[in-house]
Order: C-alpha cells, then structure tokens, then sequence
C-alpha cells in the first residue's frame, strides 16, 4: 500500500515542480501578476493533494481487486480535470487586476499537471506480471 503513496506523492512533486515552474515562466513572458489569486503555495498544495487522492483510487481498486477497472479510474480523472475548469471560467476577478483575460491561460493547464504527471510514471510503480518495465 506503500507504494501507492509514495506513487502520489512523487507525482504530486512533479506536478507541483511543473505547475511552478509554468507560474513563473508565465509570469515572465506576459508580464502578469496574479500573485493574489495564485501563489507557489497553493499551486504545490493542489497538485500534492490531487495526486493523492487519485492514488488513493488505485489503492482501493487494488485492495478492493479491481485493477481491470483501471481505465474506467482514469476516464474518470480526465473528467473530473475538465470539470474543475468550470470554476476557472465561470470566475470574475477584481477589477484591480491587470489583464484578467490571460487568467485561464495561467491556470487552466495546471489543472491537468497532476494526472498527466500520476499518469506518466505509472509504469514505474506498476509491478504486474504484464509489465514490461
């Protein structure tokens, strides 16, 4: 059960490494500033806690014996990552802030970080009989 942790955890990190990273050179390349609706805190709090929770799916399809439903798990987050983009557009910002029309383009892509990263070092915490790693 370990590993599923140590799966969300480290994909968690990643995300988070990748999400800051895109916050600052964002910033940068468009000269805004949402430092008060968006901070390094909050971008490495959400991805830690998304990459948790969807390592907490694998561990109860894997204690529950249900690994064939796997790709049904992941349908299931792409979802869920394109539903809590909603908020993002549906979201009116103060009218002291510069340019809120590059907002989305500012957060909308870390709402897809933490699966893209849970998804992309699957393989390595994946010890079944069928895995080629």
């Amino acid at each position: 059960m370990k590993k599923f942790l140590y799966h969300g955890l480290l994909s968690g990190i990643l995300a988070s490494l990748a999400g800051v990273v895109y916050f600052y050179l964002y910033k940068e390349f468009f000269l805004v500033d949402f430092d008060s609706l968006v901070n390094v805190g909050s971008i490495v709090g959400s991805s830690i806690l998304g990459c948790i929770l969807m390592a907490v799916g694998y561990m109860l399809l894997h204690k529950f014996n249900k690994e064939n439903l796997t790709g049904a798990l992941n349908i299931l987050i792409v979802v869920l990552s394109f539903l809590s983009i909603i908020s993002v557009m549906s979201m009116s910002l103060p009218l002291e802030i510069e340019f809120p029309e590059l907002f989305p383009g500012l957060v909308i892509p870390m709402h897809f970080f933490p699966a893209l990263a849970f998804t992309s070092i699957y393989p390595f915490f994946n010890n079944s009989p069928n895995s080629k790693i």
